[in-house]
C-alpha cells in the first residue's frame, strides 16, 4: 500500500470514528445536534442577564461579545476534555487494529470542530438579530479557528498521553480550566484590568484567538500581521510540541494500555 492509499484509508477511519462519536454524543438526546445550537444561546442569555448591565458602558452588544468568546472556549475545552480519555475509552479497539493512535485523538478534535460549525449557525442568526453587519474581515474566521484547532490538538496529544499514566490529570486539568477561563476575558472586558493580571490575560493564547475574532466580527477590524503570526506560532508550535510528546511515549502508551 502506497502513502496516498494509506492517507485515504486513515481519513476514511477518521470520518467513520467521527460519525460514531457524534451518534454517541446525541444518542440519548431528543433534540440531538440542536443542543450544539441551543447550549451557547442559553448560556449567552443567562450571562447577558447577569453582566450586560454591569458592562453596558464599556461593551456594545454584550450578548455577541460573550457568545464570540464562549464559542471558541467551548470548542477548545470540548476538544481537550474529550481527547484526554480517548485512548482509555478505545482501549480494546486500539489493541486490535493497526491504525495510528493519533487518529483517535484527531477524531475527538474533528467532532468538536463539527459541533462548533453547528454553533456558528446560531451565531450567524444572532448577528442578524443584533444587526451587526458582516464585513470582509470575517474571512479570517477560518484562519483563527484553524489555529485554535491546532492549539487544541497539541494540548490534547499531551493530555491523552499523560492520562494513560496518571488518571488524576483529568481532575487537575478541570481546575486549570477554571482558572484559564477567567484569564480569557470571555465575559468581561480585558481593558478594565491593570497590573500583572492584565499581562497574564494578554499573553493567554486563547484570549488572542477570542480577541481577533471579536475584532473581525464586531469591529470589522482584521487581525494585525503580528496577531496572525502569533496565532500561527501558538497553533503550529503547540501542535508540534504535543505531537512530539505523544510520539515519544507511543510505545510505552501501548504497553500501559
Amino acid at each position: 500500500m502506497n502513502r496516498q492509499e494509506q492517507r485515504e484509508q486513515y481519513w476514511f477511519v477518521v470520518q467513520q470514528l467521527t460519525a460514531r462519536e457524534l451518534k454517541r454524543k446525541y444518542a440519548r438526546s431528543a433534540l440531538g445536534v440542536l443542543w450544539s445550537v441551543l447550549n451557547p444561546l442559553l448560556s449567552m442569555a443567562v450571562l447577558s442577564l447577569i453582566f450586560s448591565q454591569m458592562f453596558r458602558r464599556s461593551i456594545e452588544n454584550y450578548p455577541i461579545y460573550y457568545l464570540t468568546g464562549y464559542l471558541l472556549w467551548q470548542a477548545f475545552t470540548g476538544t481537550t476534555n474529550a481527547a484526554m480519555t480517548t485512548l482509555s475509552d478505545n482501549r480494546s479497539l486500539l489493541l486490535k487494529v493497526k491504525f495510528p493512535m493519533e487518529l483517535f485523538i484527531l477524531t475527538r478534535g474533528c467532532t468538536a470542530l463539527i459541533n462548533l460549525g453547528y454553533s456558528f449557525a446560531a451565531y450567524g442568526v444572532m448577528l442578524v438579530v443584533f444587526r451587526i453587519p458582516v464585513s470582509w474581515p470575517v474571512v479570517f474566521l477560518p484562519v483563527i479557528v484553524g489555529c485554535l484547532f491546532l492549539f487544541a490538538l497539541g494540548i490534547s496529544y499531551a493530555l491523552a498521553a499523560a492520562y494513560v499514566f496518571y488518571g488524576d490529570v483529568q481532575h487537575l486539568y478541570s481546575v486549570l480550566l477554571t482558572l484559564w477561563m477567567y484569564c480569557s476575558a470571555i465575559f468581561y472586558p480585558a481593558d478594565q484590568l491593570s497590573g500583572p493580571i492584565r499581562q497574564v490575560v494578554e499573553i493567554n493564547p486563547l484570549y488572542l484567538f477570542i480577541r481577533c475574532l471579536r475584532g473581525a466580527v464586531m469591529e470589522a477590524r482584521p487581525p494585525s500581521w503580528q496577531d496572525l503570526l502569533l496565532m500561527l506560532l501558538w497553533g503550529g508550535g503547540t501542535y508540534l510540541a504535543g505531537w512530539g510528546i505523544f510520539r515519544w511515549f507511543r510505545v510505552k502508551l501501548l504497553q500501559r494500555l
